[in-house]
């Protein structure tokens, strides 16, 4: 077995240990990082007034919450149980929205919420009378496309099911119109703030008769703040120009900028596979089970100590150990040859990984360890077998 890039793989069953030392394959959650997006989060706050929120879609690592909550207004949710964590785990501001609301599931959203969000005119008529005491928003399609690539995570895309577009808002009575009290877009995904001033101009144009008469704006997600080049000075004039204009509070859910950098993800090689020109890792880890973004967005994951294909020495696919085919994280290279049993630390995996995570092949769920400030690590959480069990039948 050849040296591993960090150490040798070891088994720790509890207590204190390094990033190097932390059994594979485990989520790593740094903590020092997350206080220092929470800290840039709570400086725009700060300046301008706004609020912000943590979209749980995209981080729900609850353990944490203590932390993001000293600095955040809140949370936002996509569903019932999302709603319930911010809850009882945050218990700030609890916004929510959903592309539709079930019946059954009405009753508690409405007592676990103080903003619920629309998607449709139908919805808003449907449900508007069990929100007594709640500040109702509707969710609006200002039909400006900005991304490029990602069709997938485009709201703006044509025929698309998400937001109301100004026509169908100007169908409204003045009656029905009384009853919001804020309206929310969501149209980013990864994107800096010139798409967001972008959009704006676009909501203005299309839904500007109706912006006056609303207490609140929600900006959405996809905004990302903690990004080293995201120009945050473009951002507070954005939130600034819509306060002085309209007199009213403006709201940010990003997800991806509360944890962005703030997580990784361990690995080993368990077996080297050659096969027409091509070395494959198999790795104990799995795109489809444990980062399922690399196969839908796709990404392609940092990975420590490693170039790009051809870059360094050694070149290597990086590959899961489930039975699709197309379970491969990606090609990657380095300075010398891997063996098994090496170690490999992906990074940027605390976001949409966690959440989205699966037991598909029987596949085991990645344990959860909190790193602090000081490079010290202890397991949050550990999954076994009754985890897969449990949600089957």
């Amino acid at each position: 077995m050849g040296t591993p890039l960090g150490g040798r793989r070891e088994s720790h069953p509890g207590g204190i240990m390094r990033l190097e030392c932390v059994p594979t394959p485990a989520y790593v959650i740094d903590e020092g990082r997350l206080l220092w997006n929470c800290r840039i989060l709570a400086g725009i706050m700060e300046r301008t007034g706004s609020r912000i929120l943590l979209a749980q879609k995209a981080f729900s690592a609850y353990a944490e919450y203590s932390l993001i909550g000293k600095y955040l207004s809140g949370t936002t949710a996509s569903g019932v149980y999302e709603a319930r964590l911010g809850k009882e785990e945050m218990g700030k501001e609890n916004h929510i929205f959903s592309a539709a609301y079930r019946e059954e599931d009405f009753s508690e959203i409405a007592e676990l919420c103080d903003h619920i969000v629309f998607n449709s005119i139908g919805q808003l008529k449907r449900f508007q009378n069990r929100c007594q005491g709640k500040s109702i928003g509707l969710r609006i399609n200002p039909q400006c496309s900005t991304q490029q690539g990602h069709a997938i995570y485009d709201p703006c895309a044509p025929g698309s099911r998400l937001g109301v577009t100004a026509e169908k808002l100007s169908e409204l009575t003045e009656e029905e119109l009384s009853w919001l009290d804020g309206l929310h877009f969501h149209t980013l995904c990864e994107q800096n703030a010139d798409a967001l001033a972008v959009t704006l101009d676009a909501v203005e144009e299309r839904f500007g008769k109706f912006l006056p008469r609303m207490k609140w704006i929600n900006f959405g997600g996809g905004h990302h703040i903690t990004r080293e080049d995201y120009d945050v000075e473009l951002l507070e004039q954005c939130i600034k120009r819509i306060q002085k204009k309209y007199d009213m509070e403006v709201y940010l859910e990003p997800g991806e900028a509360v944890a962005l950098n703030a997580g990784y993800l361990t690995a080993s090689v368990l077996d080297i596979v050659e096969n027409g020109g091509v070395t494959t890792l198999i790795l104990d880890t799995s795109a489809a089970c444990h980062m399922p973004d690399v196969l839908e967005m796709p990404y392609r994951p940092p990975l420590r100590d490693s170039g790009m294909p051809g870059e360094k020495a050694y070149t290597y696919r990086l590959a899961g150990y489930s039975c699709l085919a197309g379970d491969v994280i990606g090609d990657y290279s380095f300075d010398r040859e891997l063996a098994v049993g090496d170690r490999l630390i992906f990074e940027d995996m605390a976001i949409y990984s966690m959440v989205k995570n699966n037991t598909f092949n029987g596949i085991p769920l990645p344990s959860i360890y909190g790193m602090d400030s000081d490079g010290d690590c202890r397991r949050i959480k550990a999954f076994d077998y009754s985890d897969f069990k449990g949600r089957l039948s």
